[in-house]
């Protein structure tokens, strides 16, 4: 189990510094709140999956609707050598997204 100072250092997204994905989900985050916003974006720690937000103890909102980047997942033989690579979407909230779960 991973002690505290751990769990803060290491990021909480899998994201792996795409600048192409970056600017994306920059895009996007400016047309819903503006320019301002976008300095705050910071896509190791406030846009995650919904799968992870729910890990940390948040839920999405009420009717708000994704924010979509892609990945590349790569296909390797046996031997470990690439065959393919197959664009995927997936689907981001952003912390203005989700709330806090009472429990």
């Amino acid at each position: 189990m991973k002690d505290i100072k751990q769990a803060i250092a290491e990021p909480l997204s899998a994201y792996t510094g795409s600048s192409k994905t970056y600017d994306m989900v920059a895009e996007q985050i400016e047309a819903r709140w503006g320019k301002k916003e976008v300095s705050n974006y910071d896509p190791y720690t406030n846009t995650l999956t919904f799968t992870r937000w729910l890990s940390l103890g948040y839920r999405v909102k009420k009717g708000e609707k994704a924010l979509v980047s892609t990945t590349v997942i790569t296909e390797k033989d046996e031997s470990g050598k690439p065959i393919k690579r197959i664009p995927r979407k997936v689907f981001l909230f952003y912390c203005k997204q989700v709330e806090k779960i009472n429990v």
